[in-house]
């Protein structure tokens, strides 16, 4: 069998780069596609890479076999191109089947990574054994074609996923990611079809219907339905009106209900666990507040309200999500109510030590409470920011058998000396999911203040002793931290 004429290095070198690029901004972006639907937890992280690594191996060993079989020359263009259709079409696939499979589902989570990711990466990586097989004209150097090839597709792999991290992600909406993309693959397919043509006779006719397809992959997605308002760097928002209450704005983050804000009184508190923390609160008057988290702002508001001349300080990771409270949830920093755009953890190893009356934990990760935020290392911090009379509320989300709430609840009472939680009575039978807020200080806690607070509110609560509802649970620390493996939902 005649060996196919080879490309040249340079055209060979920028294929195998592309190509191996274009599926890891595949992968990441993938992330952010699903996460609308199934959440970001560390099984979707995992479900992403598990699935783009099967397609990557799938679509090598395929591009392989093809190779071998055919002139390489006469499938790389239609490659590219087919590449271009799948990354067009997973917008459709996600936009439509997401609303299908919402929830955390093992299944749902896989099949909807799938979605994301899997046709595209699969073609995609049968560009590279293709290029290989074409370069290959001289067997005393097939070690150092393999090499060098193998090289740049980990460089292109490379530059793709800090690219996307640093740049286009914040630059751009998945959307636009996704449809550019999709673009500059059938662009490079088109170009190397119109390179190859006095080789390789064209077929303007099978060219034309790939194109068609992804023309009508692209509308799809473009005109599918988005959970969104607004893409930020690490939240698909949107801000829902509250039809009973005119002021009412409830902020949803990958389709969990995050927030809830009254623009005309920042007083009213729609969700039961801010209600518990603002009854802390109001027993405490803290002068000074710690804010991990700033969803909507809603504690932030209602302290500035109840507590004129209150100081507080408020970490947020999302910057976009900032602009987006003071566009739509009436959030208005000043000296009174600052703002640092931030890890939560990294934000509150820069406060002062000994300064806060208050601090608040309620950062999340769609449900989760992020891994990093949950340890003893992090609580110990959180204890040295605080006044010897202050009080740290914590936030977390559970369900039966509740192993997460107890876990927790065992960290921050080998801090804490004193520790209570607050959740309501059939969620602390075991009989439902729910908010819990962990209570805790270095001094002994005003509960019976609190309990007062607590009996006015319109849904039954218990406060409680923590520690002992933790019983001998395993203290989380930066060591051993499996948050998303103790919370099922």
């Amino acid at each position: 069998m005649k060996t196919p004429r080879s490309l040249p290095s340079g055209l060979a070198t920028a294929l195998v780069f592309a190509a191996s690029g274009a599926v890891l901004v595949l992968e990441i972006v993938a992330l952010r596609l699903v996460g609308p639907y199934v959440g970001v937890t560390l099984q979707v992280s995992s479900s992403v890479i598990g699935i783009s690594l099967a397609a990557i191996a799938y679509g090598t060993w395929l591009g392989g076999r093809l190779a071998d079989r055919f002139d390489p020359r006469a499938l790389l263009a239609p490659a590219l191109l087919l590449g271009a259709i799948g990354t067009a079409v997973t917008l459709p696939l996600v936009r439509y089947g997401g609303e299908l499979l919402r929830g955390g589902a093992a299944s749902a989570v896989l099949l909807l990574a799938a979605m994301a990711v899997f046709l595209p990466a699969f073609l995609l990586s049968t560009i590279t054994p293709l290029v290989v097989k074409l370069q290959l004209s001289d067997l005393e150097r097939t070690g150092s074609v393999v090499g060098r090839l193998s090289s740049i597709g980990t460089l292109g792999a490379i530059t793709a996923t800090l690219a996307t991290g640093f740049i286009f992600v914040a630059a751009l909406p998945t959307n636009w990611i996704i449809l550019s993309l999709a673009g500059l693959l059938a662009l490079g397919g088109l170009a190397l079809a119109w390179w190859l043509r006095r080789d390789l006779p064209g077929r303007p006719r099978t060219r034309a219907m790939l194109i068609t397809l992804g023309l009508a992959g692209a509308g799809l997605g473009a005109v599918g339905p988005t959970p969104c308002d607004v893409e930020t760097a690490y939240h698909c928002a949107r801000v829902d009106k509250d039809p009973a209450v005119p002021g009412g704005r409830t902020l949803i983050l990958n389709s969990a209900r995050h927030s809830y804000v009254d623009l005309d009184d920042p007083t009213h508190l729609e969700f039961a666990y801010i209600q518990w923390i603002a009854a802390v609160a109001d027993v405490l008057a803290p002068a000074d507040a710690l804010h991990l988290g700033g969803g909507g702002f809603t504690m932030p508001g209602y302290l500035r309200r109840t507590r004129p001349g209150i100081q507080q300080q408020v970490i947020e990771l999302d910057g976009g999500l900032v602009d987006l409270d003071k566009r739509s949830l009436g959030l208005v920093t000043g000296p009174d109510l600052r703002v640092r755009v931030g890890d939560a953890r990294v934000g509150l190893a820069a406060q002062p030590t000994g300064a806060y009356d208050l601090v608040v934990g309620d950062a999340f990760g769609y449900l989760v409470v992020p891994w990093h935020l949950s340890t003893r290392e992090m609580i110990a911090d959180i204890s040295r920011v605080m006044r010897p009379t202050g009080i740290y509320v914590q936030n977390v989300i559970d369900y039966p058998p509740d192993r997460f709430i107890k876990a927790e609840l065992a960290t921050v009472a080998a801090v804490f000396p004193h520790v209570a939680l607050i959740a309501p009575p059939d969620a602390l039978a075991g009989e439902r999911g729910a908010n819990f807020v962990i209570v805790a200080s270095r001094s002994p806690l005003p509960l019976d203040a609190i309990r007062p607070k607590l009996a006015t509110l319109k849904e039954p609560v218990t406060l409680q002793d923590g520690a002992g509802f933790a019983g001998d649970s395993r203290v989380l620390t930066d060591d051993y931290a499996p948050v998303d493996q103790l919370l099922t939902y």
